[in-house]
C-alpha cells in the first residue's frame, strides 16, 4: 500500500492525472520510496549492534517501528508479527493530456508547443506513414528483402524525439524510424539503407530498417532483442563519468522486457544511477504473443518500482503525454542523475514485420476498430486543427508532395550500385587486416574467378581489391 499512499490524489483520479506538476511529484515520490536506503550514523550503528547482542528490541508501535537491519534490506523494511503474503498491488495509472478527440483534458497539462514544432511533429507522422506504405509494398514486390512498418505507434516516436536533444544518445530496437526522421535523417538515407546501396552507412552489411547515424547520435540497430538495453546503461554511465549534460534513451518493446538483458540493464542503471531513459513501447502483442500470455503483473511499469527506478506509464497514442513524460524524464536524468522508466501503452496496427501475419493471433476487426477509434495521427490532427494550424487543403497538399519526394528517393536509391565486395572484410579490425581474414578473402577471390557468371560484380561499385 506504500505506492498508493505516495500517489497524489490528482494522479488517482483519471480526469485529473494529466497535470505536469503531478507527473513530476508522482515520479519523484515513487523513486524516493523505491530507492530509499536505510542509513545510520556510526554511533547509531554501535547502539544497534549492542541492542542485537542484548536482545533488547522493544515491541513495535505506530510511531517507532523496529527497522530491519540486514544488509539486504535497503527499502526501510520493518518487522511485523503478522503472517501476510502481498497479493494485491495498486495499479499504476496511465498519464494522458489529450482525449481521443484531440482535446486537452486539463489546460495546465498542455505543453503549449510552438506552431512550427507541432506542424513538424504532424508532418513527420504523415511522412513516416507514406514511407511505410511504399517500402512495405516494395518488399512485397521483391525489391527489398525485409521491412517493418510503424503504423499506430507514431506518437511514441515523435513525442519522445521532440523532447530530446541531439546531444542525447539513442539506442533503438527496430521500430523507431520516426525518431530518426524527427532528428533529421533524410529520405535518401532511409532508402539507401533499405536498399543496401553504395551510400548505405552500414555498407550493405545489415538488414533493411537497421538504421544508424553517427551525426544524429543514433546507435546502429541490431536484430537480437534486448541487447541494446545494457549497452545503453553503459553509455549513460560513461556520460555520467564524463560530466556530460545529456542522457541516453533506449527503446524496446514489452516482449524484449522479458529478456534477461532488460533486467540486468535496468538493475545496473539503478545501482550506478546512470542517466538513461528506458522507453518501453507496449503495443500488446510483442512479435506475436498477446500481453496476457506475456506477463501476469501490472505491465512493464510495475517492474521499475522493484528495481528502484522512477517510473511512469503514459498513453502512447497521445503525443503530448509522451512529450511531457519524456521531457520530465530527461530533466531527472540530467539534473538528478538517475534512470527513469517510461511505459507507453500503444497499439501496433501493422504486422510485426513483412515476415508476420498478425491475423493469426488477432482479428482484422480488432485492428480496424483501433484505427477508427484511437489513431494517434488523427488525435493530434484534431488538436492542431482546433488551433487553426491545419486544414484539409494543407493535408492533401502535404500528402501529395511527400509521396513525390519519397518515390524520388526510392527510385534513386534503387538505381545505385551495391557497395564494393571488398567491404565484406573491412571495419572488422583496426589497422592491418589479420591473417585469417586475408585467407578468407583469397578463398572468396578464387571462387569468384572460377565462377564469374554466378559471381557477377557489375552491380557492385567494385569487386575484391588485391
Amino acid at each position: 500500500m506504500l505506492l498508493r499512499a505516495l500517489l497524489p490524489s490528482a494522479c488517482r483520479a483519471a480526469d485529473r492525472c494529466a497535470i505536469p506538476s503531478n507527473l513530476a511529484r508522482y515520479s519523484v515520490a515513487l523513486a524516493a520510496a523505491s530507492r530509499r536506503r536505510f542509513k545510520t550514523s556510526a554511533s547509531s550503528q554501535n547502539a544497534t549492534s549492542a541492542a542485537h547482542q542484548n536482545h533488547q528490541f522493544q515491541e513495535s508501535t505506530p510511531d517507532k517501528l523496529n527497522k530491519v537491519l540486514f544488509p539486504g534490506a535497503l527499502g526501510g523494511s520493518f518487522y511485523t508479527e503478522s503472517l501476510h503474503f502481498i497479493k494485491d498491488y495498486p495499479t499504476i495509472p496511465t498519464y494522458r493530456v489529450l482525449n481521443t478527440d484531440g482535446a486537452v483534458i486539463v489546460p495546465d497539462s498542455d505543453p503549449n508547443l510552438s506552431k512550427d514544432l507541432c506542424l513538424k511533429i504532424y508532418k513527420d507522422m504523415l511522412t513516416l506513414n507514406a514511407m511505410d506504405t511504399i517500402l512495405y509494398e516494395a518488399q512485397r514486390q521483391g525489391r527489398i528483402s525485409f521491412y517493418m512498418t510503424n503504423y499506430g505507434e507514431e506518437a511514441t516516436h515523435m513525442g519522445s524525439a521532440a523532447a530530446l536533444s541531439l546531444d542525447d544518445m539513442v539506442f533503438g530496437q527496430y521500430r523507431e524510424a520516426g525518431v530518426l526522421l524527427h532528428r533529421g535523417f533524410s529520405l535518401d538515407e532511409f532508402m539507401s539503407q533499405c536498399y543496401s546501396n553504395e551510400l548505405d552507412y552500414g555498407k550493405g552489411r545489415q538488414m533493411p530498417v537497421h538504421y544508424g547515424s553517427r551525426k544524429l547520435n543514433f546507435q546502429t540497430i541490431s536484430s537480437p532483442l534486448g541487447t541494446q538495453i545494457p549497452q545503453a546503461t553503459g553509455a549513460a554511465y560513461a556520460y555520467k563519468r564524463d560530466g556530460k549534460k545529456a542522457c541516453v534513451i533506449v527503446y524496446f518493446g514489452e516482449g524484449a522486457a522479458s529478456e534477461g538483458d532488460f533486467h540486468s540493464g535496468i538493475n545496473m542503471a539503478a545501482t550506478l544511477e546512470a542517466p538513461v531513459i528506458f522507453f518501453c513501447r507496449n503495443n500488446g502483442y510483442a512479435i506475436s504473443t498477446p500481453a496476457h500470455e506475456q506477463y501476469a503483473g501490472d505491465g512493464i511499469a510495475s517492474r521499475g518500482h522493484g528495481y528502484g527506478v522512477a517510473t511512469i506509464r503514459v498513453d502512447g497514442n497521445d503525443v503530448l503525454a509522451v512529450y511531457n513524460a519524456t521531457k520530465e524524464a530527461r530533466r531527472m536524468c540530467v539534473e538528478e542523475g538517475r534512470p527513469v522508466l517510461i511505459e507507453a501503452l500503444t497499439y501496433r496496427v501493422g504486422h510485426h514485420s513483412t515476415s508476420d501475419d498478425s491475423s493469426a493471433y488477432r482479428s482484422k476487426k480488432e485492428v480496424t476498430d483501433w484505427q477508427k477509434t484511437d489513431s494517434p495521427v488523427t488525435r493530434f490532427r484534431k488538436y492542431i486543427e482546433s488551433k487553426g494550424w491545419w486544414s484539409d487543403a494543407e493535408e492533401a497538399s502535404w500528402r501529395q508532395e511527400t509521396r513525390k519526394q519519397i518515390l524520388k528517393a526510392f527510385a534513386e536509391a534503387e538505381r545505385k550500385k551495391k557497395p564494393a565486395v571488398e567491404e565484406l572484410f573491412t571495419d572488422v579490425y583496426g589497422g592491418e587486416m589479420p591473417w585469417n581474414l586475408k585467407e578468407q578473402k583469397e578463398k572468396l577471390r578464387a571462387v569468384m574467378e572460377k565462377y564469374p557468371v554466378e559471381y557477377d560484380t557489375s552491380d557492385f561499385t567494385a569487386g575484391l581489391r588485391s
